[in-house]
């Protein structure tokens, strides 16, 4: 399959559960509206929102064992989405838990075990793979494998998106843009102010610089620009899971189709809040349709 843009990181198997009533307290009972065992992780669900949104994507990263693979196989086997490049394993593959009620949620998994290890559970990159490829994303998580993909990029001159890359990082110097969140903000930068990150992170960078906030104003801007402000639209949320990896593949999309600053920050933040207002992401991924629907509303 020929593909647009090309995808490398997390792919997991998700098991989500959406609580009724509140989020889980100590010693007491939790009401289950909902559970799936979905694609997830950022790459996947990247991915996920790519193929929905029109784009012909191929998908890169986690090994994927035993228990994942069939559920992964089935769901992408009408979407654009090629899964050639993954390793597949004979041991129980890569899985994560979520609990989810309305704004808040909290993941579990294994991975600082996994990562506490000297085995890679990670594919290495291929550059015939991203050849022909016009956009790129690559999660900053698997070593120097992920920084092969951004090398990869610029000898083939394919823009990438990365995400919660720091200043001082190959990924991030590099980058068409980094989309930073948080999270970020209080493993790297604990105790700064969010405008002097920004300024930090605008005069180490090539390409754009985002930083968001969940609900609240995002910031962004290149080298030598003034930090511009954009507010998040206003949706219902059902769901925050998955809405930095929407976010992302609208970064992608917009780049794919050679969008402005303004719009690029507008159209992802868009795919985000349609992202949110709804559970499971990947069974109701946002359409083009819905999200211009959404900017043409306005915030």
């Amino acid at each position: 399959m020929k593909a647009e843009a090309y995808l490398f990181g997390q792919v997991l198997g998700t098991h989500s559960f959406l609580l009724r009533g509140g989020f889980l307290k100590p010693d007491e009972y939790s009401e289950i509206d909902a559970q799936y065992f979905l694609p997830g992780g950022e790459t996947g669900t990247a991915c996920t929102v790519l193929s929905s949104l029109g784009v012909s994507v191929r998908m890169a990263g986690t090994h994927i064992g035993t228990k994942v693979a069939p559920m992964l196989r089935d769901f992408y086997m009408n979407k654009t989405v090629d899964l050639s490049p993954l390793h597949f394993t004979q041991d129980d593959g890569v899985m994560d838990y979520v609990v989810i009620a309305g704004l808040v949620r909290s993941p579990m998994g294994r991975f600082q075990t996994l990562f506490s290890g000297e085995e890679k559970w990670w594919n290495t990159p291929r550059e015939e793979d991203l050849i022909g490829c016009r956009a790129a994303a690559v999660d900053p998580f698997f070593r120097e494998e992920s920084n092969l993909v951004a090398e990869l990029c610029i000898k083939l001159g394919i823009p990438y998106v990365t995400i919660d890359s720091p200043h001082d990082s190959f990924l991030h110097r590099h980058a068409a843009v980094n989309v930073v969140s948080g999270e970020c903000l209080s493993q790297h930068y604990q105790g700064m102010d969010k405008e002097d990150v920004m300024a930090l992170l605008q005069e180490t960078a090539e390409g754009l610089v985002i930083i968001t906030s969940g609900g609240g104003e995002m910031l962004y801007g290149r080298r030598g620009e003034p930090i511009k402000r954009m507010k998040p639209f206003s949706v219902e949320v059902k769901s925050t899971l998955g809405a930095g990896d929407t976010y992302k593949a609208g970064c992608v999309y917009a780049l794919l189709h050679e969008m402005s600053d303004d719009e690029l920050v507008r159209f992802a933040s868009a795919c985000s809040g349609i992202a949110i207002s709804r559970f499971p992401l990947p069974l109701n991924p946002p359409t083009l349709e819905e999200v211009n629907a959404l900017i043409a509303k306005g915030n």
